[in-house]
């Protein structure tokens, strides 16, 4: 009997579980479905472009990855619910999401012009040794910036002689696109064709119409206005590459009434006979040309492209340099931020902008810094300028900070900032992150910090002794107001910069009866903590 029992009872419990075990796996469907996960994570070049759709490896503004960032969590997370925290590490177009670094970043630009320096009847194209920049920058800047704002920024460029200087022959125009790495202050003019003039990281000014195949193009790269009449009996020297094709098919060319529409001016042809054959990647310079023509003329150079849907060369433009009588001597170029303040143009003593023998000094190889005079993804400036301030900044200060702007390639060469804070003895960047959290729905951008309670917490409440809080019947902590204000006394204490709406997970040991971990939300309002 008792085996037979046995049988029918595992018979029936066949028969009639059936709706239950469909009801236990939709609850453990239910289960499995939320959970809870914390992770911190980098975005890489690649999402910006397939995950995002984005041209360049950054978000443009904060408002840009706020909202794009959780559809890629939601991807990327796809069984993640309620209470899940990522961190997200990004890139932001000025560097970071300090207000400070965008307006310094974004801030427009003001190269002194060869007229403008003290000893410009010399011919001289910067400061001599001798002259404090900063003792005449001021005021060349009340000249010609019309109605500054309090609290404007200008980066300032010029060109300071270093050493002894000569009456010679001076270099006083010289685009230099291999090095800027950008077009420069040239103007773009696209008449025919779906291929432009470029700028690249290494090889100048680029153009080509070949895109799948040869395509017809016309496209012309114009300076802004180049003043001749200090400068009598000045030459011309282009340093250039050309593949793929004939010299014939592009020119150098001169006007003196361009005034915005390159096909309406007269332009004359810079008829240069030290040209590149059209058949290699090596460069060509060519001799000086002179332009005593145009003395005492203002003039824009030019230089013209054409191809055919038969022929499109590759046209690179690495240097061009303008050459007068003058002062002879070497020059540095110096980049300088200014800030207008109570009327007056002052430097900006807390605010670096990398020069080129700064990047050089953090090496020259491939993949350095020196190599092409700025940073990218694959030099990254949280890597090199930490251990630059070190060097700069021997005797640096606990809770010192200096706000250090630099060139970064993305594609194309813009600037970007960043903050670097000393503590505990070392520089350390401004973390350019955004904490999401997942409200049971969604991913929202959430500033919640999850936050364990430490035994130097539990002391400051007068729970050293057990490092706990004694949740049993009839015992203070039993009730979550209390305990609610220990922990307001404890985040207070540690965090007493934090601002209004910052959200906190805070986690605790119990006891019950037996040893456990509970946990309590809560935000800051006004002087305060309330739980969520």
């Amino acid at each position: 009997m008792k085996n037979i029992f046995y049988s029918f009872a595992i018979l029936s419990l066949l028969f009639t579980s059936c709706n239950p075990m469909e009801d236990i796996y939709e609850d453990v469907d239910a289960i499995e479905s939320v959970i809870s996960g914390e992770a911190t994570i980098t975005l890489t070049d690649d999402n910006y472009g397939d995950d995002f759709g984005l041209s360049n490896n950054y978000f443009d503004t904060l408002d840009d990855a706020k909202s794009m960032i959780p559809g890629f969590l939601s991807d990327t997370y796809p069984v993640w619910g309620k209470n899940s925290t990522v961190l997200v590490n990004y890139e932001l177009k000025y560097g970071t999401d300090l207000k400070i670094v965008e307006d310094y970043a974004s801030a427009n630009s003001y190269s002194i012009s060869n007229n403008e320096y003290p000893s410009a009847a010399d011919n001289a194209i910067g400061f001599y040794e001798t002259e404090v920049a900063s003792d005449f920058i001021p005021d060349i800047l009340m000249n010609n910036v019309m109605s500054p704002e309090e609290g404007q920024v200008t980066l300032v460029k010029y060109n300071q002689y270093v050493g002894q200087t000569v009456n010679g022959i001076s270099e006083f125009y010289t685009a230099d696109f291999e090095t800027a790495g950008t077009l420069l202050d040239y103007e773009t003019v696209n008449v025919t064709g779906a291929q432009t003039w470029e700028e690249t990281n290494s090889y100048g000014a680029k153009m080509s119409g070949y895109s799948g195949g040869a395509n017809e193009n016309e496209d012309w790269l114009i300076s802004a206005e180049i003043d001749l009449s200090s400068f009598p009996n000045s030459t011309i020297q282009v340093n250039q590459i050309l593949n793929y094709g004939s010299y014939d098919a592009v020119d150098v060319v001169i006007s003196k009434n361009y005034t915005g529409d390159a096909a309406t001016a007269s332009w004359d042809i810079i008829d240069f006979s030290t040209v590149p054959a059209g058949s290699g990647w090596s460069p060509v310079l060519s001799e000086e040309y002179s332009l005593s023509a145009y003395n005492g003329e203002t003039v824009h150079i030019a230089f013209k492209y054409t191809s055919t849907n038969s022929t499109a060369a590759t046209w690179e433009i690495l240097q061009t340099v303008i050459k007068a009588p003058g002062v002879e001597g070497e020059t540095k170029y110096d980049e300088v931020y200014y800030l207008y303040t109570d009327g007056e143009w002052e430097l900006a003593e807390q605010a670096y902008y990398l020069t080129s023998l700064d990047y050089d000094s953090m090496g020259e190889e491939s993949g350095q810094p020196g190599r092409y005079n700025n940073f990218s993804s694959s030099a990254h400036p949280n890597d090199y300028i930490p251990s630059f301030l070190n060097i700069q900044f021997p005797y640096a200060q606990e809770e010192d900070n200096i706000l250090v702007f630099f060139k970064y390639y993305d594609g194309s060469t813009g600037v970007r900032g960043n903050q670097f804070n000393f503590t505990n003895g070392a520089w350390v960047p401004q973390a350019t992150q955004l904490q999401f959290g997942h409200d049971g729905s969604t991913w929202v951008p959430d500033n919640t910090i999850k936050y364990t309670l430490t035994g130097a917490d539990y002391a400051l409440v007068g729970n050293g002794n057990y490092g706990n809080f004694d949740v049993r019947a009839g015992k203070d902590e039993e009730a979550e107001s209390v305990r609610l204000d220990k922990i307001n006394t404890i985040l207070l204490n540690n965090f007493p910069s934090d601002a209004e709406g910052q959200k906190y997970i805070v986690s605790y040991n119990i006891y019950n009866g037996a040893a456990g971990v509970w946990s309590l939300s809560v935000i800051k309002q006004g002087s305060m903590y309330v739980k969520q």
